[in-house]
């Protein structure tokens, strides 16, 4: 069982910045893959990175690649998203997930944290 909640959304200006964290609970939590979603209104829940446990593999959606960057502590049992170059575009309620595999399809995520807003304004 892993309990995932995220933080560090907010309001931000196109061009900034933002680091979203995801604290986890749980004794496996070193074992899972941690990923990143996002879901804008009225729009699909969608792939935004991945990371596999040991932190050696990442993957991006073309939307996010070279603005984006995943990583994680486990000792910390954090996931980050670090977001620079932030468009309107980027504006949804972004989702913390664990999967027991690398995957980029969210029907491989076993477990969700409860989101956290982020809003680019232009």
């Amino acid at each position: 069982q892993v309990q995932l909640v995220e933080s560090g959304g907010g309001l931000v200006q196109a061009g900034g910045s933002l680091r979203l964290s995801c604290a986890a609970s749980g004794r496996t939590f070193s074992s899972y893959s941690l990923g990143w979603f996002r879901q804008a209104p009225g729009k699909e829940r969608e792939f935004v990175a991945t990371i596999s446990w040991s932190g050696g593999s990442t993957y991006y959606a073309d939307s996010v690649k070279g603005r984006f960057t995943i990583s994680r502590d486990n000792a910390k049992n954090t996931v980050y998203l670090q977001m620079n170059s932030l468009k309107p575009e980027d504006t949804a309620v972004y989702y913390c997930a664990a999967a027991p595999e690398l995957r980029t399809q969210r029907i491989f995520y076993d477990y969700w944290g409860q989101g956290t807003q982020v809003t680019v304004s232009s």
